[in-house]
């Protein structure tokens, strides 16, 4: 379900994923890059959000 979040709004996945620091930063970066380029790096937080996701998944196991 995470995952599925992390395509729509990265930052907030982040938060959910156990990093509310990192999400509250990549937020204040994510909602101007987003607005002035018109949604061109929005892919590059969803792989960031994705990676965090996954790093989080295999450090806690099953």
């Amino acid at each position: 379900m995470n995952y599925v979040l992390a395509l729509l709004l990265p930052p907030l996945s982040i938060m959910i994923a156990g990093r509310p620091i990192l999400g509250i930063i990549v937020f204040v970066i994510w909602l101007p890059a987003v607005i002035f380029s018109g949604g061109l790096t929005h892919p590059m937080f969803i792989l960031l959000a994705w990676f965090l996701i996954h790093q989080g998944v295999v450090t806690k196991g099953p």
